[in-house]
């Protein structure tokens, strides 16, 4: 048979033009589960040199493993998987990948058009299975040969990559139906195509560098509007996100200059989100992330109500402080098509790159705005700041040891430029409240777009496959939610801990607290043994309920020897007094007279 006739064939270099696509828009990983109608694509990345293949069995896992990979590596990563229920498994990482804006590449096989609706097997309808929750959406129906065709292709794969990285980032599917047969009857030569020279940043950024590059001939008024909203005593809120690029470091430099900048020529705090970025790294007098704490403090809070807030990012972790900023006008600086307003108190949404637009306020602060108006006011917060840290400090030296007293040695012995992933629930609340700052830089991570408890341990060994060393911190009900993810552990730099205190904890600080039947149908703990459900993947494992067996577990994991992994870290926790601790705190901070 003539190989141009060859259905194997023709179904190869389709694939192989989509990939040349994407290949040149930046997509570096391929994260994909077996399965047979997608053979044409692993064939066509197989061919692909500077494409790194991971195989992952259960499609849920790999898809949170793809968009952990993706959040630390900063470009696209490709996800594919064969036809039928496979890609439904997919959905809850699509979703948070929408939320927190990660490119992911969705390349789901499916069978061709003259077989869906007449119940042939592994056939359901994939088209728009993900609904709004795709920035973009392409089925280019079944492979045809010719150079226009392969041209359509290869642009096809640009396209994606870069609107997956443009001012919105997120995930982008094409759906790829293949006839059979699905390997190729012939030795099948690539065609010759002409590469494909194009910026991976090709998704073009709307950027303010300063006030010459403007937003239109209405950049007088527009000033004068913002300048008139920022009069009086202000503040900066940096909630989840990331805000430049990620190089070797963690920080993002550019943004955290930028922004300590502004901060300087506005005369005002910024109140830094765990997973802005900010907490740690480069120093700032102006760096306030003990504001949990002292805000549950009425006439703290009362006395630091501002005029004025800028938001960059997402909404904050801590509801003590989304509930504090209620009914303050709002600055909402965001590039994309989001629009982060819990509380509806947006007045003006700025379209720019953050790290461009603090640069630009820094000069337009310098030339126009009081910075006399605000000559206490930034003092006072870190003051405050400063009391309550030692505070905390007095506080936790006579508590009972717990999560708090966990953290504090946790931060004091990762090193520089590492990476900390933090499950949602009660550990990502805890990192906010206790964390504080240091000033060594360390990357902190989370999938906190959807809030999800799910996929977590994949998500960790994702961020761990992009080099970074990753320490994760889970709780109980999250690392056994996602057993499937175990078989990706074993290649952890650093140790993942799991704090063990007997289910959905989170409940015991809601109303929900004291229903009927409450330890059943909420807490609803697991009894399972957590070293020996790791003895079959070969995961290393030891079980600590003090401080200092923790510090002796975590300084053989974070340096193991050659020939050991880092393995898990169990940390049981007793619920009930770390309940206590946490309320006995905050009413310590309420009565305070220092803060």
């Amino acid at each position: 048979m003539d190989e141009h006739c060859d259905q194997g064939c023709q179904n190869l270099r389709w694939a192989l033009a989509l990939l040349d696509g994407l290949v040149a828009g930046g997509m570096r990983h391929l994260v994909f589960s077996p399965g047979s109608r997608s053979t044409p694509l692993l064939l066509a990345a197989q061919r692909q040199t500077s494409l790194t293949l991971t195989p992952i069995l259960d499609e849920r896992s790999a898809a949170f493993f793809a968009l952990g990979l993706a959040r630390a590596a900063g470009h696209p990563v490709g996800l594919l998987c064969t036809s039928g229920s496979a890609l439904a498994h997919w959905f809850p990482a699509v979703i948070e990948a929408y939320e927190s804006e990660i490119p992911l590449i969705l390349l789901s096989a499916d069978r061709p058009p003259e077989l869906r609706g007449w119940g042939a097997n592994q056939t359901i309808d994939q088209t728009r299975l993900f609904g709004g929750f795709v920035r973009e959406f392409h089925d280019p129906g079944t492979a045809e040969s010719g150079a226009a065709a392969l041209k359509m292709m290869r642009t096809l794969g640009a396209r994606v990559a870069a609107v997956s990285l443009g001012n919105w980032p997120g995930p982008v599917h094409i759906n790829l139906p293949f006839r059979e047969p699905l390997v190729p009857t012939a030795e099948c030569s690539a065609e010759s195509n002409p590469p494909l020279s194009l910026n991976r940043n090709s998704g073009h950024k709307t950027t303010l560098a300063s006030s010459e590059q403007s937003w239109g001939e209405d950049i007088d008024v527009w000033t004068r509007d913002l300048t008139a909203m920022m009069s009086g005593r202000g503040l900066i809120c940096c909630g989840p996100g990331t805000f430049s690029p990620v190089g070797e470091s963690l920080a993002p430099l550019g943004f955290a200059e930028a922004l300590w900048k502004c901060s300087e020529q506005l005369a005002v705090p910024v109140l830094c989100d765990p997973l802005s970025g900010l907490r740690f790294g480069a120093d700032s007098t102006h760096r306030i992330t003990r504001y949990d704490s002292f805000l549950r403090h009425p006439a703290t809070a009362a006395a630091l109500k501002p005029d004025w807030v800028l938001r960059i990012g997402r909404a904050p972790v801590s509801k003590t402080l989304l509930n504090w900023l209620a009914d303050i006008p709002t600055i909402l600086v965001d590039p994309g098509q989001g629009w982060s307003d819990p509380n509806k108190d947006v007045r003006v949404r700025v379209n720019a790159d953050a790290s461009s637009f603090c640069l630009w306020l820094a000069t337009l602060a310098q030339d126009v705005m009081d910075k006399q108006t605000h000559a206490d006011w930034s003092a006072q917060w870190t003051a405050i700041e400063q009391q309550c840290a030692q505070l905390t400090t007095n506080y936790l030296a006579q508590a009972p040891w717990c999560e708090a007293h966990l953290l504090t040695t946790l931060l004091a012995h990762l090193p520089a430029d590492d990476g900390l992933f933090c499950a949602n629930s009660m550990p990502i609340r805890q990192l906010d409240t206790w964390s504080g700052g240091r000033s060594a830089p360390l990357g902190i991570f989370g999938n906190r777009g959807a809030s999800g408890i799910d996929g977590q341990t994949s998500t960790l060994a994702g961020l761990n496959a992009s080099g970074i060393p990753i320490t994760g911190l889970l709780g109980d009900l999250s690392f056994f939610h996602d057993l499937s993810g175990l078989l990706l552990l074993r290649q952890l730099q650093r140790p993942c801990i799991v704090l063990n205190n007997g289910g959905g904890r989170i409940f015991d600080y809601l109303p929900q607290r004291g229903l009927p039947d409450f330890e059943r149908l909420w807490r609803t703990p697991i009894d399972l043994d957590c070293g020996a459900l790791l003895r079959p993947f070969s995961i290393a494992h030891c079980a600590v309920t003090n401080g200092d067996e923790f510090q002796a577990a975590l300084r053989e994991c974070v340096n193991p020897s050659e020939h050991q992994s880092s393995g898990v870290i169990e940390v049981r926790i007793d619920a009930e007094l770390s309940r206590r601790v946490h309320y006995e705190f905050w009413q310590h901070i309420q009565a305070s007279q220092s803060i």
